[in-house]
């Protein structure tokens, strides 16, 4: 490498690790409050559609080129601080030897669902290399195409909580009865359970921040379903040791979850740099429980998108209000955008942020 093309680099490496988005991670002041929105590239957008009226999920999911073109598709289009690359938190389950289809209308199914004890000892605990190497290559694609641009990229996986209950349910639900009934009923095996999927949760996160992502998030979409006592009973131990794990990506790491606002104190234990709330409290209130020594990522409700913009103005005033002029403040959603959302309410929500706080 040439002395010009080391300086290159060193240049777009500084100008990432100065995004708004990385300096509110690190809880540093930002002339802007940071913007992403939680499954940004998704079914609202046109071309998206146009992709997947081709291209099954899996599919689009298995092909680095399709996934990095997906991930590109909102950051080219709106005024975003950070991108997240285009997967699900349920592949990783296929190379554990359960069985993965998207279906439509119904979303996602798994076959050979885990049953018994037995089936708990069945999984495998493979590499990220060998089961999710089509998702590593394709962070390696958008990582070359936004790093000059000082657009950081956003790897996640799912929880352990939550794929557990996928794995066992074998699919979304209201209540996860399945899982939770065999969490009560097999406490030895689902600690097994619990620390595979850690292992394989891990792994994953490590190798994503190695191929190229700037930070790292972890859904824990199900973990609402408990009662505080059995999130520090059933949950915490295994986040805990995940997050431990995975700090060794030197990257900022988001703990996210939904349904825990009684809780968000023993949800932060767990670990994470940022702690990413949904829409059912305050945000004040949330970053007081979280503790200001984490920044914060949130929160407003996905279906406020939906409505007049005046409500929609009101709403996110209201946020950065509660927020104040405190660094730390990375804006998202409380959860993911929704199908129907507009597409110029998205592009005015994020240029109005910007504005907002600029």
């Amino acid at each position: 490498m040439t002395n010009v093309d080391m300086n290159e680099t060193l240049n777009t490496e500084s100008k990432l690790h100065q995004s708004r988005f990385l300096k509110a991670c690190r809880r540093e002041p930002t002339d802007r409050t940071p913007i992403w929105l939680m499954r940004q590239a998704g079914r609202y957008m046109a071309e998206y559609r146009a992709i997947r009226a081709k291209h099954s999920m899996l599919e689009v999911i298995q092909n680095p080129q399709l996934a990095a073109e997906v991930t590109l598709q909102p950051i080219n289009a709106f005024d975003l601080d950070a991108a997240i690359i285009f997967s699900d938190i349920l592949p990783p389950l296929m190379g554990m030897g359960l069985e993965l289809d998207f279906v439509k209308g119904v979303g996602p199914q798994l076959g050979r669902c885990i049953e018994s004890p037995a089936d708990v000892e069945k999984l495998t605990i493979p590499k990220a290399e060998d089961c999710m190497g089509p998702t590593l290559e394709a962070i390696r694609l958008v990582r070359q195409e936004l790093e000059p641009r000082g657009v950081p990229l956003i790897g996640f996986a799912g929880a352990p909580f939550t794929l557990a209950c996928y794995s066992i349910q074998g699919g979304g639900s209201k209540m996860y009865e399945k899982a939770k009934r065999f969490m009560f009923t097999y406490p030895e095996a689902w600690s097994q359970l619990m620390h595979k999927l850690v292992d394989v949760v891990a792994d994953y996160l490590i190798q994503q921040a190695k191929s190229g992502a700037s930070a790292l998030q972890v859904f824990d979409s199900w973990a609402g379903v408990l009662s505080a006592a059995d999130y520090v009973r059933f949950i915490q131990p295994y986040n805990t040791r995940l997050f431990q794990l995975v700090q060794s990506a030197s990257v900022p790491l988001i703990n996210f979850s939904t349904g825990t606002s009684t809780h968000l104190d023993e949800v932060t234990k767990c670990g994470g740099d940022v702690i990413g709330v949904d829409w059912r409290m305050p945000i004040g209130k949330a970053w007081e429980m979280v503790g200001h020594n984490h920044a914060i990522q949130g929160n407003l409700d996905p279906t406020a998108l939906l409505g007049p913009w005046e409500e929609l103005q009101l709403q996110v005033d209201r946020i950065l209000d509660d927020v104040g002029d405190r660094p730390g403040h990375i804006f998202n959603l409380g959860h993911g955008i929704l199908p129907p959302t507009p597409i110029e309410t998205v592009k005015r929500l994020a240029e109005y942020v910007h504005e907002r706080t600029g």
